[in-house]
């Protein structure tokens, strides 16, 4: 377990969100929700202790076109749905356009569709209608990509969201926790700068882990396709 508001991993720390989530657990309505690419080690982890299938989400950061780290919105898709979420206030102040907005959104849209091709490998996505869903990242930040899952999520009409994360800057705890049922989050640090300051092992999420994990989900599932409840 994680010690002093760290941890040593992802897997770490699914290990510590999975504490908060057992009455998620046994549960055939419940279905995982990653965040590719750096939700899916800390999600796999909370789908198998609470013996839930799981699936990737998938989502795209907009960053600045001159500092890419900083988002001024996000795009999510799911179920042929695309949502956009902007950050109004980081657009104005860098001066973004409307036109560079646009370029921004098309590159990121390509991407986003090709990790979906390259991860599902023609499987379908799991069906969410009527189901509680928990979505799964490895922090938020900002928040923006989080609530465009969020809203994407809710157009396929679940019974409930559920947002679980290790860590989240206390405003994008604030945020997110007004747009879904459930919000469980480890630790909000007040000195909060970036996800990575909670973990000793922060390195990249390639997509071959991504892929990996979804095909030992599918093993595991014989009938991926099973109608919702």
């Amino acid at each position: 377990m994680f010690e002093q508001g760290r941890f040593a991993h992802r897997t770490e720390a699914g290990r510590a969100v999975s504490q908060l989530l057992s009455l998620y657990a046994h549960r055939e309505d419940v279905v995982v929700l990653a965040l590719p690419r750096g939700g899916v080690p800390v999600a796999v982890v909370i789908a198998q202790a609470l013996e839930a299938p799981l699936d990737v989400l998938m989502v795209r950061k907009l960053g600045l076109p001159q500092q890419p780290e900083v988002a001024m919105g996000a795009i999510a898709s799911v179920g042929g749905t695309v949502e956009v979420v902007r950050n109004t206030a980081v657009i104005e102040q860098a001066g973004v356009d409307e036109a560079t907005v646009d370029e921004v959104y098309a590159v990121e849209m390509a991407e986003l569709r090709r990790r979906d091709s390259k991860y599902r490998e023609g499987r379908p996505a799991m069906p969410l209608r009527g189901r509680t869903v928990i979505i799964v990242d490895d922090g938020l930040a900002t928040g923006a990509t989080m609530r465009a899952a969020v809203a994407a999520v809710r157009h396929q009409e679940p019974a409930q969201i559920v947002v679980a994360v290790p860590v989240a800057s206390p405003s994008a705890a604030e945020a997110v926790t007004a747009e879904v049922d459930e919000f469980f989050c480890v630790l909000t640090p007040e000195g909060f700068y970036a996800v990575g300051q909670v973990y000793d092992d922060f390195s990249p999420v390639v997509d071959s882990e991504v892929v990996a994990a979804l095909r030992a989900n599918a093993d595991d599932d014989p009938d991926p396709e099973v109608s919702q409840p």
